[in-house]
């Protein structure tokens, strides 16, 4: 398996120079090279086809919920067809939703039973990723829901912090611990045990994507031990960027905002994230279907984003069995076309 320590990561070609002096640096010229990413949100939340806040917005217990496990086989999801089509689309990074708020896990770990090696699919998506990934020189980002567990026991409460930090169930969900039983550390215990994992496992990352910042915004987010978590990440694979969202700490490499960029345009790389669903729906919504961006839609975004300095991270959601949304794919493909033949001038900003 590649390791950072051996060479420079497949995905930094062209940077070995600067790797060899500085693998952050390199990482982050590159990054701000690289303009262009696709995202995906895929997950148990995909299977009902209702967005992926379908288990907060609907209070479906936890126990009832964790039941979409035996339905979940990812029967077409294609590793290597899914790095293609983002190479042929004109993007340089893939970014996935490891592990989003309902804690569900695609990666091989041993700090729960939840995750995609014990449901039907019994494979890791992770590492298919990130072998595609490396045999194509793209960059792989790893999405990770920080501040937000809607499963672990100790995850942040609605006692203490807002921000949707759990769904409000009535009764009470037993699960959760309470009260003085309740520990916020062994919830973060979890998430570094977690991060260690998936920056062990599947060789040169490109970074950690960090989600969920509107709970510990909601109150003394110093308990939340983020730059330990940072000094972990980069302790681990140096050239592994950091970002959580518009940026908690300022201590982050690069600053990623959804749909639109930061008033101020910090110094330090910003990468705006949007959707191709036009109600702004990430995960898989039956009822989107039909209402995507346009052709002309995302060169816009794309041209308004490239004028301001940024990258776009676009995301579209797999179907139900993992095959990538057609509807997106012809839309995203064509993009690349006209972005291969040099047509985004027209949609660039002063």
């Amino acid at each position: 398996m590649e390791r950072p320590d051996q060479k420079t990561p497949s995905y930094l070609h062209g940077f070995e120079q600067e790797y060899e002096q500085s693998p952050r640096q390199a990482a982050i010229d590159w990054f701000r090279n690289a303009r262009y990413g696709l995202f995906l949100h895929y997950g148990l939340y995909s299977l009902l086809g209702r967005h992926e806040w379908v288990q907060y917005r609907e209070k479906i217990p936890v126990e009832h919920y964790a039941k979409l496990m035996d339905s979940f086989t990812a029967a077409s999801f294609d590793a290597r067809a899914i790095v293609r089509f983002a190479k042929e689309c004109g993007m340089c990074y893939v970014n996935l939703t490891t592990r989003h708020h309902d804690s569900f896990c695609l990666f091989r770990t041993s700090q729960t039973d939840f995750n995609s090696l014990n449901s039907p699919a019994r494979r890791d998506l992770v590492e298919e990723l990130a072998e595609a990934c490396r045999e194509e020189s793209l960059g792989l980002f790893l999405y990770y829901s920080h501040g937000r567990d809607w499963r672990h026991l100790h995850a942040p409460n609605n006692d203490q912090w807002k921000g949707a930090a759990r769904p409000e169930y009535d009764p009470p969900e037993p699960r959760y611990a309470t009260g003085q039983d309740h520990n916020l550390n062994h919830y973060l215990d979890f998430v570094s045990a977690q991060i260690t994992e998936l920056l062990t496992q599947y060789g040169a990352i490109a970074g950690i994507w960090l989600d969920g910042i509107g709970v510990p915004l909601s109150g003394d987010f110093s308990q939340f031990r983020c730059q330990e978590l940072y000094d972990l990440i980069h302790r681990l694979q140096p050239q592994a960027l950091v970002s959580y969202k518009q940026g908690l700490l300022g201590t982050e490499d690069f600053f990623a905002p959804e749909h639109k960029a930061l008033t101020t345009k910090p110094d330090k790389p910003m990468e705006i994230c949007t959707t191709m669903s036009k109600d702004n729906s990430w995960g898989y919504m039956e009822s989107s279907r039909g209402n995507h961006r346009t052709v002309d839609e995302v060169l816009e975004i794309l041209g308004s984003a490239y004028s301001r300095g940024c990258n776009l991270l676009l995301n579209t959601a797999p179907l139900p069995d993992g095959s990538l949304d057609p509807e997106d794919a012809e839309v995203l493909l064509e993009v690349g076309r006209r972005l291969h033949n040099g047509e985004l001038s027209q949609f660039l900003r002063d």
